[in-house]
């Protein structure tokens, strides 16, 4: 590509924004536009992004001053509830934008791409309005896809997030003090994460969040019953099948940990486990939040809709 792709990113002060902006600063052919940001707003981004190294400054752009950048891709990394207005703001001024928004405002949108490209990569093309899945709801899918056609009931998911999860606004859930030698549960029915797989993999997900001590990775325990009997041997082959064209994905015999995944651009999925019967499976998978579950993935989405290869700027 003969020019620099211009990015602007909403919700630049937040921990994904800080690692999407590290990601976009190495990448060979996007370039950052604008950051906005209300809390950091004409403070220096090089003051607190030691890989930036130009003249950017944070700014607190409404909706209608981002519409006017005239940026070829917009990241919108806001909590929940906030995108729609500036895609209002877009509409408005005719502005088109690529847009990947990391909320969950448009995942049950059938207007935008649900860009979990191991899994939905094939309607992807020509999508310009992209919504990022979640991470805890990457975690679960990628370990119960391969297996969705075998699903007999309820897949039942228990996850463990670092604290980074719970964003920068001060809450239980992100305050270390009391999460020392603490495992916190939340939000045990109707998580968002939840109806999210559900209306993806279509059929039926339990899920119960949990918040950990640590600052990064999410560890996903899901439990399936299947309507038939499986073997391991064959359960592996459906995993490894799966899988064994994604660069992101590593299938591993043994279960993945966190320890290992935080700060890594990719997923692991292991740890099969049969019951007697071989009617019920258990299988851990794990992510750093931050990467696969929100900045890497949008990466991802953003390579596929301008044409570049889908792991460029992401080390594999």
């Amino acid at each position: 590509m003969s020019h620099r792709i211009s990015l602007g990113l909403v919700g630049a002060r937040g921990h994904v924004g800080a690692e999407l902006i590290k990601l976009v600063v190495a990448h060979p052919c996007f370039e950052l536009a604008f950051v906005s940001s209300r809390e950091r707003d004409g403070q220096r981004l090089a003051d607190h992004e030691p890989t930036y190294a130009g003249g950017l400054r944070y700014a607190n752009l409404d909706p209608t001053a981002v519409a006017g950048q005239g940026v070829d891709a917009l990241v919108l990394a806001l909590p929940n509830g906030m995108a729609a207005t500036f895609v209002a703001a877009l509409d408005a001024a005719r502005a088109d934008p690529v847009v990947v928004d990391l909320s969950a405002d448009y995942r049950f949108d059938d207007g935008w791409y649900y860009g979990l490209p191991e899994l939905n990569r094939g309607v992807a093309d020509g999508a310009r309005r992209i919504s990022n899945p979640g991470c805890y709801a990457t975690a679960m899918q990628l370990a119960l896809a391969p297996l969705r056609d075998a699903l007999a009931g309820p897949a039942q998911c228990f996850g463990v997030s670092g604290y980074s999860g719970a964003g920068t606004g001060p809450s239980d859930k992100n305050d270390p003090d009391k999460l020392r030698d603490n495992l916190m549960p939340y939000a045990l029915v109707d998580h968002v994460h939840e109806r999210e797989v559900t209306r993806q993999l279509g059929h039926v997900v339990e899920f119960m969040p949990h918040v950990a001590p640590h600052f990064r990775g999410i560890t996903l325990t899901a439990n399936m019953h299947l309507e038939r009997a499986f073997d391991r041997d064959e359960v592996l082959a459906r995993f490894r099948d799966a899988y064994a064209d994604e660069p992101l994905v590593d299938v591993l015999d043994a279960a993945p940990w966190v320890s290992r995944i935080a700060g890594r651009h990719g997923a692991e999925v292991g740890g099969f486990t049969l019951s007697a019967d071989g009617r019920r499976l258990v299988v851990v998978s794990t992510l750093d939040n931050l990467l696969k579950g929100a900045a890497t993935q949008a990466l991802q989405n953003l390579n596929r809709a301008f044409g570049l290869p889908e792991t460029m700027g992401i080390d594999t």
